[in-house]
Order: C-alpha cells, then structure tokens, then sequence
C-alpha cells in the first residue's frame, strides 16, 4: 500500500469501503497532498478511511490507495447517497455512564453481519426521557436522512419504560405486524416476552423499529423482521438495502427482484 496522502473532493457521493471517484490527477504535491475536483476523467480505486460531513456536501479527509492503482473508464453512474442506520439506545444507567451499552454494539454487529451493501451507523444513547426519545428519533429521521432507525430498551412495563409512547408520537403510520411478530418468535425462548411492548412505525421516508433491551434477543427479533425491512424501505422511497442472501433473504415481490 502506497503512503496515504490527504485529499479533499467537493461535492461526490460519500461510502465507506472500495469505490470509483473521478480525479484529475494523483501526482502529489508538496507534502504529499494532492487536491481533486468533481470533474469527468480518469478514474482510481481508493479505500476511504474517514470523511467529514457539511450539510449535503461531504469532503473526504484520508484516504489509502491500493498498491496497485487501476484505472477505469469514466463512470456514468455513482452511488447518490450513504444507508444510513440509527442505532438508539435508549437507558438511564448507560446514559450515565453508570452501564456499558451493549445493544447498540449487538445492533451494528448484526447489520455488519446481514448487509451485502454500504452502511453508516449513526448511534446515539439516551436516557429514558419520553421527550428526548422523541427529539432524537426527529432528529435521526428529518435531518440525519436514516432510513431506518432501530432502538433498543425501554419497551417493558416499568414506568420509566416509554419508548413504544415516544415511538407512537413520532410516527404518521404505525406498524403493529413488526412488535406482533417479534413477540411471537420471542415467547418460543422466554415466557417473560408478552411483557414486551415494542411497535414500529413511519415518520416520513423512515422505519423506526423498537427492539428489546436484551442484547441476546436483538438479533433474534431481527432476524424475524429483517426480510420485510428492505422492501418496507423500497416502499418509502429510501435507498435499496441489500442482505447477505445465506444469511437473510430480504423479499421483494418479482417485478422490484434483481
């Protein structure tokens, strides 16, 4: 691998992992720095290390070329946009610092694990406070653009356990079939599910799935509801969420199948 240089492009499509970007010229300048525009031409691989983001317009900070840079003829289509996943958890104790969040580390694991395509996670942990559940799922839907939003806690019988009421406030059309199904796959491991009141809904472009607080039940109930989800996506108009298809098979009716 040659030595990485600091690039800055303007105005092309951010993803993580091994894409084509248009530059003009990879000659490196004093200090090993080069300086690329949105321009046709020529085209490299390059493996994208870490981004900054402004609004709409991403610059790209480092990045690591390979040992071999191939070129390409121009490319006509590029990926207009990023997936990206809101991961949400929600508990006091972690909040605090007091507890180790582990659902929304078993929640990124997961997706690493069934997504075929390029995702960001844009994580957060809060406290069970119904409004600041409320603002943050606004938040990650209307101006972090998640097409999907997936929390964990706060979907029990305790009084601070309100995340299916903030879910509910949020969301225009609600989604019953996704807490209906995961409590049914959970009651086959733990009779204590029925006390589960976890629930889905719609806020604009946006599925939000509430998952339990328990890290081993999270990729049971996702697994459940996971070949729903892409299409559920397809029908918002969100981007195309491809799995792994020996580890789930997302379906879509024939006419939307590749």
């Amino acid at each position: 691998m040659l030595e990485a240089n600091v690039v800055e492009f303007a105005r092309i499509p951010y993803a993580q992992g091994f894409w084509q970007i248009p530059v003009p010229s990879l000659q490196p300048r004093e200090k090993g720095t080069t300086r690329g525009e949105e321009v046709d031409g020529p085209l490299v691989v390059v493996s994208i290390i870490a981004c900054r983001r402004s609004r709409r317009t991403v610059y790209f900070g480092l990045l690591s070329f390979p040992s071999v840079v191939r070129r390409f003829p121009p490319l006509h289509t590029m990926p207009t946009e990023i997936i990206r996943i809101g991961i949400v958890t929600i508990s006091d104790r972690a909040s605090r610092g007091e507890y180790e969040d582990r659902g929304g580390p078993a929640i990124a694991a997961y997706f690493t694990d069934v997504l075929a395509c390029d995702w960001l996670a844009v994580p957060r942990v809060i406290s069970d406070d119904r409004d600041l559940i409320e603002q943050t799922l606004i938040d990650l839907c209307d101006r972090e653009s998640c097409c999907l939003v997936v929390t964990t806690g706060g979907t029990g019988p305790a009084a601070r356990d309100v995340t299916p009421e903030a879910t509910e406030a949020v969301c225009t059309k609600l989604m019953p079939g996704f807490g209906e199904l995961m409590r049914a796959v959970s009651l086959t491991k733990v009779p204590t599910a029925i006390l589960s009141r976890q629930t889905a809904g719609i806020r604009g472009r946006s599925l939000i799935v509430n998952l339990p607080g328990q890290p081993k039940a999270i990729a049971e109930c996702l697994d459940a509801v996971m070949p729903a989800i892409p299409y559920c996506i397809d029908l918002l108009q969100g981007p195309s969420i491809e799995t792994r298809s020996e580890r789930i098979v997302a379906f879509r009716p024939a006419k939307l199948s590749s």
